[in-house]
């Protein structure tokens, strides 16, 4: 069982680590996330709870919270202070009453591909900069049972902490990995690429794939580099006449189904 703090001082040092949360958003927290919310932090129990360095919740949230902090490794810290002693350390109303920092997972790219099966379903992000569609986009992996998350040096973190929030958690548990070259990776890899592009040569509701298959998304409005759309087999998703634009998050839900669904 975890160990719980009764903490009375907004001050204490023991909560440094919580301190000005949306100012550390901006400038970084040297290998640490911050998880918010009881449906994040179920999940990072569930998937990453040695990870997981302390745990703050407002008293009042404490007992509710009881077979979630179950599953943390013995000696994890739990504090729990009032909810005005929070707010202050936190710097604003934090109307949940429940956050986590954890320590931050570091992975290699060819290794997180050299290890999923033979069967497996890879998301690739290139020039993903708005974190709402990062966890959007994450979300939808989690969904449709994406067993890996590749991104290019041009994208937003998945562990920022607003990007876990819309991901309800799903950043946490789908393991990702930054690459330089994430389309010649994954061929390296053994993985049939497929790039969302208005202008594919294969409409969606045709597409088949093999077992080992990967789907690039790029960012709305200029999308996906040409340099990268001429290594890869290009795919649309049929619209109406005068239209062609989808937000990305939405395009990854409904080609991820699309993927899922021919694999099964």
């Amino acid at each position: 069982m975890p160990q719980v703090f009764r903490i009375d001082d907004a001050g204490d040092p023991r909560l440094e680590p919580y301190r000005a949360v949306r100012e550390r958003d901006l400038a970084g927290r040297d290998g640490l996330f911050v998880a918010e919310g009881r449906v994040v932090l179920e999940k990072a129990v569930s998937a990453v709870p040695g990870a997981i360095a302390s745990v703050l919740v407002a008293e009042q949230r404490l007992e509710g919270l009881t077979e979630v902090l179950a599953g943390l490794p013995a000696g994890t810290p739990v504090y729990a202070a009032s909810q005005a002693a929070m707010d202050e350390v936190v710097g604003f109303p934090i109307h949940r009453g429940i956050l986590a920092v954890g320590r931050r997972p570091e992975r290699d790219a060819a290794a997180l591909l050299a290890g999923l099966p033979e069967r497996a379903l890879v998301v690739g992000l290139v020039g993903i900069a708005n974190h709402d569609n990062m966890g959007g986009i994450f979300r939808n992996a989690a969904a449709f049972g994406a067993g890996a998350v590749l991104l290019d040096p041009t994208c937003c973190d998945p562990l920022y902490r607003k990007s876990i929030r819309v991901s309800v958690g799903a950043a946490l548990t789908i393991p990702f990995a930054r690459a330089a070259d994430p389309v010649a990776l994954l061929a390296a890899a053994g993985f049939e690429t497929v790039a969302l592009s208005p202008r594919g040569e294969v409409e969606l509701g045709s597409l088949s794939v093999g077992p080992r298959s990967a789907a690039l998304f790029g960012a709305e409005g200029p999308g996906l580099p040409d340099a990268v759309l001429e290594k890869t087999r290009r795919v649309r998703i049929a619209m109406a006449g005068g239209f062609d634009s989808l937000n990305v998050a939405t395009t990854s839900g409904i080609v991820l189904h699309h993927l899922a669904a021919g694999r099964k």
